[in-house]
């Protein structure tokens, strides 16, 4: 085979993986589950948890949304202080002062090296009395009967574990190129439904800005103390679920939930660093899924530049899937899908930047450094 020839069916085969993707991406969001606008009562204890550090400056609209929610019959709010050493704990407290049903309680030291969101959540859990467990970040802000509608799904689908992604806000370049990723990756990657009862780790995903969980199940499958050294505590949890046999997935909470993770560039590339290395299992199979990626996503548009219609029919099936995924999940969709490919470098760099930083030992989150190459 000639190279010319080796370098088209390269491109065609890019474009093909491409095209597979966005039509598994269109079947996904059909068949994704959307918590009801107006749910019934929940008669049962839910337990509303947030865990807080260093968040002063953002805190209040979650925290006012969470201690406002409609539809529960009993419910208990408690919000912990994850050792801040900005004035996060007064916020608390004075936004739930007024409020009978909350209390803020001041969070104790993870072990050295671990992020410390897995052992704050596992000291929220210990204090909750609620049969459904309800974890919220501190930069999520919920609608009114958002709880209550997630909780439908989690009795009436019969999981126990379901992960609402909430719509992520998106301000400034980088978090446009970026953070339209979250939501397109699983869904044209992972099939949704058969990864609610799949036992294989590979089929998972979940999101920890925005978590309900049967307590019970909770508790079986060890809790966040089976995942206090994970810096992707969310993914290692719903892992840890399906070894014990239960079943979860994500469902739909663009309608019901808000998070704006990040506010530029620096906040967004020192978050993902600090956890796309562990985001595909080992340093092979990050350089093997990026890899992959490129093949799929930046190789085609290079080569439609130069005048490959295979690679015009893969970009445009890469920017009808970003497309598909961002109204399905209330994203901005446009021009921000024409730059799909400058995304998935970008994907590129940062897994590249993380796993350096690992290697090194001089990753970082929230003022707490984390454990390197063991």
């Amino acid at each position: 085979m000639s190279g010319a020839r080796a370098a088209r069916s390269v491109v065609a085969a890019g474009s093909l993986l491409a095209i597979a993707g966005t039509v598994h991406c269109a079947l996904n969001a059909r068949l994704l589950r959307v918590p009801p606008p107006d749910p019934p009562l929940v008669s049962e204890r839910v337990s509303l948890l947030m865990p807080a550090r260093n968040e002063a400056e953002r805190v209040g609209p979650a925290l006012e949304a969470l201690l406002t929610q409609q539809h529960l019959a009993q419910a208990e709010v408690i919000v912990l202080d994850d050792q801040s050493n900005d004035a996060t704990g007064d916020v608390l407290r004075r936004l739930c002062e007024p409020f009978a049903h909350a209390q803020v309680v001041s969070g104790t030291a993870p072990e050295p090296g671990a992020p410390g969101k897995a052992h704050a959540c596992q000291q929220l859990a210990a204090l909750a009395q609620g049969r459904v467990l309800v974890f919220v970040d501190a930069d999520v802000v919920l609608s009114p009967y958002a709880v209550a509608s997630c909780v439908a799904v989690l009795r009436g689908a019969g999981l126990d574990l379901v992960s609402p992604f909430p719509c992520q806000a998106a301000a400034g370049l980088a978090n446009r190129l970026f953070q339209p990723l979250l939501q397109w990756s699983w869904l044209t990657a992972l099939p949704l439904r058969r990864a609610e009862t799949s036992a294989r780790p590979g089929l998972s995903a979940a999101n920890g800005q925005f978590l309900i969980a049967d307590a019970a199940a909770l508790a079986r499958c060890g809790g966040f103390a089976a995942v206090a050294d994970e810096v992707l505590e969310d993914m290692a949890l719903v892992r840890a679920f399906k070894r014990a046999g239960k079943r979860g997935g994500i469902v739909d909470g663009s309608r019901i939930a808000v998070c704006r993770m990040y506010d530029g560039w620096p906040q967004l590339r020192e978050g993902y660093s600090k956890s796309l290395w562990a985001a595909f299992g080992s340093g092979g199979g990050a350089a093997a899924v990026c890899a992959l990626l490129v093949w799929a996503y930046v190789i085609p548009p290079l080569a439609a530049l130069r005048g490959s219609a295979w690679g015009a029919a893969g970009y445009g099936a890469a920017v009808l899937g970003r497309v598909l995924a961002a109204r399905r999940t209330g994203g901005r969709c446009w021009p921000d899908a024409l730059a799909h490919p400058v995304s998935i470098a970008l994907l590129t760099a940062l897994t590249a930047r993380s796993w350096l930083g690992h290697r090194r030992s001089t990753l970082t989150w929230k003022g707490r450094r984390l454990r390197g190459v063991r």
